[in-house]
């Protein structure tokens, strides 16, 4: 029983944290990533006018509609260069929360017209080593451009401006060492982009169904469109995921079956030593069925008691770190402090039904060797 008892709650533990660490991930990305995104089904860009722009933020549900550019760029500041992302955002960016988790210092502004401002990631601030003490050092950003033919002029193979970089927000690796905001008008310019946008980002009304706004967004945008919500957007990081939570789920099964051999051992060493008990009770009339039932009901037992007291110690040891954080992380500059947890009652479920049929197999031939006993020869 104790065998049992202790893998079902390491099934359910490790488990509750692979739950944990997917809604840490989500909510991570969700406040940097927009509820809804749209993005052309082909190519890299797509023409926008005002009147389509205006019927899409017009969509029941919908209650900031940005438009986006993005696209690499090389910026420099000071003598350091980097190649980045440079993600050029409408104004009511700034006013959906998207910097509220993480870190965030400096000015939440992109400035005004004349004085773009721009925000950049922790990571990229490390690479360029900016600092925003600099009140007149100012970053600047080039992209390629086809050049004249002809032309042997090196300031006609690219574009060139100039920014200030007023903000560094840390939320996540992968988007503090890539992404710097800028203006729409900055990029626009600087890209040469002129209507076109690479993607439009929607923030849902609260209290409406994101599900049912992205399918009334995806009716009106039609085929040319993908229409995706935070899942979606990065599918493969949460794929992942869930993949390692399902191997984790049966590698712990597989050690859980070697250890209920246990069961398997001390039932047939039961029905060995029980023979002459066993033959004493067909005597008395008790059928096959009968002496197969006890062993199966004592296996029954064992897994029950073990998989109840397993399933109770991991519901309160996921309670404990949940309420009081027991197990840092262990990293003084991480987001969360300790090890993030989170119960479901499908992995309870699965947990149980595991140990029962495993415990069901590893008794029954035990079972089925007792119900063999011959009652002549053991009497």
């Amino acid at each position: 029983m104790i065998g049992v008892a202790v893998g079902t709650m390491a099934l359910v533990i490790v488990l509750s944290v692979f739950n944990g660490l997917e809604d840490l991930i989500k909510g991570l990305y969700a406040s940097f990533d927009a509820e809804l995104k749209i993005e052309p089904a082909m190519g890299k860009s797509f023409e926008v006018d005002e009147e389509w722009i205006n019927s899409l933020a017009a969509v029941d549900g919908v209650e900031v509609l940005t438009e986006v550019i993005e696209d690499n760029a090389l910026f420099r500041f000071g003598d350091n260069q980097l190649v980045a992302t440079l993600k050029g955002v409408s104004d009511n960016f700034l006013n959906q929360g998207r910097f509220d988790k993480g870190y965030f210092q400096g000015e939440l502004s992109l400035g005004k017209e004349g004085q773009p401002h721009a925000i950049i990631g922790r990571g990229v601030s490390y690479f360029l080593s900016v600092d925003l003490e600099q009140e007149f050092e100012l970053m600047h950003v080039y992209y390629p451009k086809a050049p004249r033919a002809g032309s042997i002029d090196p300031n006609s193979m690219y574009n060139r401006e100039v920014i200030k970089p007023v903000g560094i927000f840390s939320i996540e690796k992968q988007f503090d060492d890539e992404y710097i905001i800028v203006p729409l008008d900055f990029a626009r310019r600087l890209l040469n982009y002129g209507n076109r946008r690479t993607a439009l980002e929607i923030k849902v009304q609260e209290g409406k169904d994101v599900q049912r706004v992205k399918r009334r967004v995806r009716e009106k945008v039609g085929e040319e469109f993908l229409v995706k919500d935070t899942d979606e957007q990065h599918a493969s990081l949460l794929m992942t995921i869930r993949l390692e939570k399902l191997f984790v789920f049966i590698t712990l099964t597989f050690i859980l079956a070697v250890a209920s051999f246990n069961i398997f051992f001390s039932l047939s060493m039961l029905a060995i030593e029980k023979k002459k008990d066993i033959a004493v009770l067909f005597s008395m009339g008790a059928t096959q069925k009968l002496i197969r039932s006890i062993y199966i009901k004592e296996g029954a037992i064992i897994a029950l008691s073990g998989a109840l007291v397993g399933l109770l110690l991991g519901f309160v040891i996921c309670w404990l770190q949940d309420t009081f954080g027991l197990v840092s992380l262990g990293v003084t500059s991480s987001i969360v402090e300790s090890y993030p947890v989170k119960m479901q009652v499908a992995d309870f479920v699965y947990t149980s039904l595991s140990v029962i049929l495993i415990t069901f197999l590893a008794s029954y031939r035990p079972a089925l060797i007792a119900s063999r006993v011959k009652t002549v020869a053991h009497l």
